[in-house]
Formats: structure tokens, C-alpha cells, sequence
């Protein structure tokens, strides 16, 4: 299975996908903002990032804009997971880069689907 990287300022957030996808068999590594999973990304290279677009810091739109620009990270899929539901905001996360969006509250099996199409 895959290494994956799941940002969320909200440790219960991310303990609700690092279980749902570790019990997938997937090894799952942990960043609580958007410096963060920049150095994790750097260091541990995760195979794709699970990223939420609201947080404090670095928002998900410009921790993408970063991984698009390094040469070492840009081949990284990385995924919105977001509580933006609005059509609007879905184009805007697709335009930006995002190779899926999905939305809160995430079911484990449309996650593992995602994480499973994009690998």
C-alpha cells in the first residue's frame, strides 16, 4: 500500500482519515499545518497528500501553490478535503491543481476510492 500525508489543523479530523485509511492498509503520516506538511513532504515523501483548504497559517490553495513549484514535490497528487461543498469552490479547487476534492464529512469508502484511483 501507499504512504500518504493527511494535513488538518484538527487532530480529530485527522485521526477520523488516518484510521479509515490505515485500516485500508496504507501507511499514514500526520501534519497539522501547511508549514508542516511542507517539511514532511520534503522529508518523508508521501505518494499523495489528503490536504484541507482551511487553516490557520498557510491555507490549502497556497500550500498547493508551493508543491506545484518545487520541482521535487510537483509530481505528488494532492487532494482537497474540505467542508467547501459549493460548485464553485469544487472549479476553483480543480482549477487550482487539485487532483480530486472532497468534501466533509468524508465516507471512508469514497476516500479509499479516491486515494485508490489517484495511486
Amino acid at each position: 500500500m501507499a504512504r500518504l500525508l493527511i494535513v488538518d489543523d484538527k487532530a480529530s479530523n485527522r485521526e477520523l482519515l488516518k484510521t479509515g485509511l490505515e485500516y485500508a492498509g496504507h501507511t499514514v503520516l500526520e501534519a497539522a499545518d501547511g508549514e508542516q506538511a511542507l517539511l514532511v513532504m520534503k522529508s518523508e515523501r508521501p505518494e499523495l497528500v489528503l490536504l484541507d483548504i482551511q487553516m490557520p497559517g498557510l491555507n490549502g490553495y497556497e500550500v498547493l501553490e508551493r508543491v506545484m513549484a518545487d520541482e521535487e514535490l510537483r509530481h505528488i497528487p494532492v487532494v482537497a478535503v474540505t467542508a467547501y461543498a459549493m460548485t464553485g469552490e469544487r472549479m476553483r479547487g480543480e482549477a487550482a491543481g487539485f487532483k480530486a476534492y472532497v468534501t466533509k464529512p468524508v465516507g471512508l469508502k469514497q476516500l479509499i476510492g479516491v486515494v485508490s484511483r489517484l495511486l
